[in-house]
């Protein structure tokens, strides 16, 4: 069997060292000893490591000089340290340093193991990333994937992992997360990139004009049609199709699309000639399709053909990590457009776009900094700049409670009620689509 990774276990004390190794061993790892800091450093130059577990009280080089020098050398290899004299100090700097974790003598056996088996797979995690974005260097938008917390992490590792196959995907996210993205780099990381990728939006069309545009007509085949016209299907035979709002697609075309999972062939309006087609499918949706399959409202043999692979977006409010990354990268693309001199963030404004719950999410997220781009009168975009708080009439004072839900709810009616009732011109500052704000508002009992 081939060994789980390859772990140097760096300690003074041979009996440790003989201990730790015999357990990783029968654990499937290869082990790898050094009885110095010293030492060990020459192993990381000089060899592979996935891992490094180490004392932290060495004579010379000590456990915490050992970690700076590993990350200097080899960045991507983990480093977990162990002590009988650990302080909260010293796990608080060793985890800025970069360590994995951190962890006190003696330590139980099934705690240490877990850290390891965590520590190695989050390694894997970042190479699969970091091949992904090797594979999409170069493509239009590739570059605007940010992924600094672990949750987007896992999205672009399951993307790696389902790109260089041809099993359909249902991207599942609220609007404004980026499924379209996403999509782009399944298609951009597949055997498929140098085909067409063709997207279209289900919620955006009427239902006659949807199933012409998705599975073309023949000339005559209603009135103003003077000619045949290729279906998106057919233009996107050998490539990859991609379904957004797939949540709103009409009952009457979902099984038509069926049809064309099952049988990989599409009939034009006006004809009963089939068309022979070759096309990946890649669906989206911001709604809970159980819901509208439980509902009715969605088939669910259609379901079961588009949930081959789910992969979830996390909404922004849920990773953090990502918010001030984002800014910045948006931060950079509008100071290009305006030719602004602007260095940054003030430290308030950082503050405020941490602390704001972000409803329309990444899509929001670049209209305010746009928006704080354009207005800025300094170097540093502020707080007022991205004019992200809400006006006195939603009723928030210091210490009010409230879920989440009522802080966006109060949110969208401020910005509805800025533009006095224009849907459009709320949508478009929110960064949702209009349908999007037409549901919510429904929700709210503010439509018929």
């Amino acid at each position: 069997m081939e060994p789980k990774g390859h772990i140097l276990v760096v300690d003074d004390e041979p009996s440790m060292r003989t201990a730790l190794s015999i357990l990783l061993r029968r654990k499937g790892y290869h082990v790898s000893q050094a009885g110095s800091g010293r030492e060990a450093l020459e192993i990381v130059r000089h060899g592979h490591c996935d891992m490094v577990l180490t004392d932290l009280k060495m004579e010379g080089v000590d456990g915490m000089e050992l970690l700076r020098q590993v990350k200097a050398i080899s960045p991507h290899t983990e480093v977990l340290i162990f002590t009988a004299y650990g302080t909260v100090a010293s796990a608080v700097e060793a985890m800025k340093l970069g360590a994995y974790d951190y962890i006190g003598k003696p330590f139980d056996e099934e705690e240490l193991l877990l850290k390891v088996a965590r520590a190695l797979e989050r390694k894997a995690l970042v190479r699969e990333v970091q091949e992904l974005k090797a594979e999409l260097k170069g493509h239009r938008g590739a570059q605007e994937i940010i992924a600094k917390s672990e949750a987007m992490r896992e999205v672009l590792a399951k993307v790696a992992q389902v790109a260089p196959t041809e099993a359909t995907v249902l991207i599942e996210g609220e609007s404004g997360t980026g499924k379209e993205l996403i999509a782009r780099a399944i298609h951009w990381a597949s055997p498929r990139r140098n085909q067409p990728f063709i997207p279209i939006n289900c919620s955006t069309l009427p239902e006659t004009l949807l199933e012409s545009e998705l599975f073309g007509y023949e000339k005559g085949a209603f009135t103003g049609a003077e000619r045949g016209r290729k279906g998106l299907f057919e233009a996107a035979h050998q490539g990859t199709l991609f379904l957004d709002e797939i949540g709103d697609m009409p009952s009457s075309l979902q099984g038509k699309l069926l049809r064309v999972l099952q049988e990989g062939e599409v009939r034009r309006l006006g004809s009963t000639k089939p068309i022979r087609v070759q096309v990946r499918i890649l669906a989206a949706t911001n709604q809970k399709i159980e819901h509208l399959v439980a509902h009715g409202v969605f088939r669910e043999d259609l379901f079961y053909r588009l949930n081959v692979v789910r992969i979830p977006i996390p909404p922004l409010r849920s990773r953090v990590d990502d918010i001030i990354p984002l800014a910045h990268h948006f931060l950079e693309i509008y100071r290009k457009k305006t030719k602004k001199e602007i260095k940054g963030f003030s430290q308030e404004a950082v503050q405020a776009l941490l602390n704001h719950p972000w409803p329309g999410n990444v899509r929001e997220l670049e209209n305010a900094v746009e928006r704080g781009v354009i207005l800025a009168r300094s170097l540093y975009i502020t707080p007022q700049d991205l004019s992200l708080g809400l006006p006195p009439y939603s009723g928030i004072v210091p210490g009010d409670s409230m879920t989440l839900k009522e802080l966006q709810r109060r949110h969208i009616l401020s910005v509805l009620q800025q533009h006095g009732g224009n849907q459009a011109k709320a949508a478009r500052e929110l960064g949702i689509g209009r349908n999007t704000l037409w549901r919510r508002l429904k929700q709210y009992g503010l439509l018929p």
